[in-house]
């Protein structure tokens, strides 16, 4: 069975490396907001190229914090992409905002920005430019759209960790980013973790605050805040991986690149990626109008494919509140309704993808 995702390979070639910083941790005794978070903070806020980074537990908790940080509550609107991971809307949802689903661009995934502007009320706050899939959005219209209304620009860059938009990385677009560290992302820890870059001094003391209990010093809360941080462990195994991101990220361009050469079967749809991108492949997705056939095919043949994501938001029964049914979001529900996502993943072997690829064209 060639997997969806595989850490082994990754994982053995760090594995003194992050043994060591295990023990380190470990022989240090301070588990939370120590060295190895500021030193992790640091080199990242260095890799996107923004001035600050903060540590947060989790990638839906650094976009909550961030709406929470720019006073994004209860009667105020923010528009969301009508594709995409649920973690994105649930975090309009726990500040009391409401999400506005925008539709995306069929051939890159990401938020269409020439349908932005109409779905803009005396409400809205902020956008949140999902980089889904590992490619950036089309970023200048959508901050040109925002100067307009004196909107915020929120990057969702939990898949777009290292992604360039116009020569710059994803976290260095908007005026704040959330990125994830789940095991799968391009940059995992070994469990949770997140963390958000920004440019603006103010606003990063303030998230620091809130993901300490709203807290500027012990007992000294000046916010109603949370407790959500990068602990140091998981601070120390970023710290490790980071170095090997570049290298990483190139290895998924050459799959990445060796699918679109050889994939040539007519029911499959490739994937585009846009002149201004620099795109990282977190997924891999490809489209097809026999979604169900193909992933069962796939299985046969040895092959763990998925679907990313098979039930729409508006259509998920969490937000039957929102009062969409069937076919209000047509190009959300026809991605949801044919895209599979092949194995992608660095220790991928060029025989496994030759492989896929031979499989995929074979199939009718």
């Amino acid at each position: 069975m060639i997997p969806f995702n595989d850490f082994h390979i990754m994982h053995q070639e760090l594995k003194e490396k992050m043994g060591e910083a295990f023990q380190n941790v470990y022989e240090e005794n301070w588990f939370i907001q120590g060295r190895e978070e500021n030193s992790f903070t640091e080199k990242f806020a260095e890799y996107c190229g923004a001035k600050y980074c903060v540590g947060v537990g989790n990638g839906l908790e650094s976009l909550r914090m961030i709406l929470q940080a720019f006073d994004i509550g209860a009667g105020d609107e923010v528009i969301v992409p009508s594709n995409t991971f649920i973690a994105t809307v649930l975090a309009v949802t726990y500040v009391g905002a409401v999400p506005v689903l925008v539709e995306p661009d069929i051939s890159t995934y990401t938020i269409d920005p020439t349908l932005i502007e109409r779905k803009i009320t005396k409400n809205t706050k902020a956008i949140i430019a999902v980089h889904l899939y590992g490619q950036t959005c089309d970023m200048e219209p959508i901050m040109e759209i925002a100067r307009k209304y004196n909107l915020k620009v929120i990057e969702d860059a939990a898949q777009a960790h290292g992604a360039e938009y116009k020569g710059k990385k994803a976290g260095n677009l908007g005026d704040a980013a959330g990125f994830s560290f789940y095991p799968g992302k391009n940059l995992g820890a070994l469990g949770d973790a997140g963390a958000i870059t920004t440019n603006d001094v103010v606003l990063a003391e303030k998230l620091r605050a809130i993901g300490n209990y709203g807290s500027t010093g012990k007992y000294n809360h000046i916010y109603k805040g949370t407790n959500s941080r990068l602990d140091e462990l998981q601070a120390a195994f970023l710290s490790i991986k980071l170095p090997h991101l570049d290298r990483w990220n190139e290895r998924r361009r050459e799959i990445a690149q060796k699918y679109i050469q050889g994939i040539d079967n007519p029911d499959i749809i490739l994937p585009e990626v846009s002149q201004y991108n620099l795109p990282v492949w977190h997924i891999f997705a490809i489209r097809t109008h026999k979604q169900k056939e193909l992933l069962k095919y796939l299985e046969t043949k040895g092959i763990e494919a998925r679907v990313h994501y098979p039930i729409a938001i508006h259509m998920q029964k969490a937000y039957e509140d929102l009062g969409y049914g069937e076919g209000d979001f047509p190009i959300a529900e026809t991605i949801s309704a044919q895209e599979i996502s092949l194995p992608m993943y660095y220790g991928l072997s060029d025989q496994d993808v030759e492989y896929i690829i031979s499989c995929i064209n074979a199939w009718k």
